[in-house]
């Protein structure tokens, strides 16, 4: 069953975070994983509050998929650029 990482994200230093998606790609494919939506203009809030500016929606093939991308330790790495330049907040769920 599919599973979805959701991020809300706000881009502090874009030049920074560049080196951040250099190194995304090939780590994401490796566990299967597929974007479905990246924005980096504000999202429409329909309801309640959203903090961070934009949204990354991506989808694995299971949940197992999704954690073992999480848990990479190229991914863990290469994370930490992320953590410099971008504030966000994720959620894991699985698909119905």
């Amino acid at each position: 069953m599919a599973a979805y990482f959701i991020a809300q994200i706000t881009i502090h230093d874009p030049d920074g975070y560049q080196g951040y998606l250099e190194g995304f790609m090939p780590i994401f494919d490796r566990h299967g994983g597929r974007l479905l939506t990246v924005s980096s203009k504000p999202v429409e809030i329909i309801e309640g509050t959203w903090p961070e500016d934009g949204i990354v929606l991506m989808e694995f093939p299971s949940l197992e998929a999704a954690k073992a991308w999480k848990d990479d330790p190229d991914y863990i790495e290469l994370a930490k650029i992320r953590h410099k330049t971008a504030t966000a907040n994720m959620a894991l769920v699985e698909g119905l």
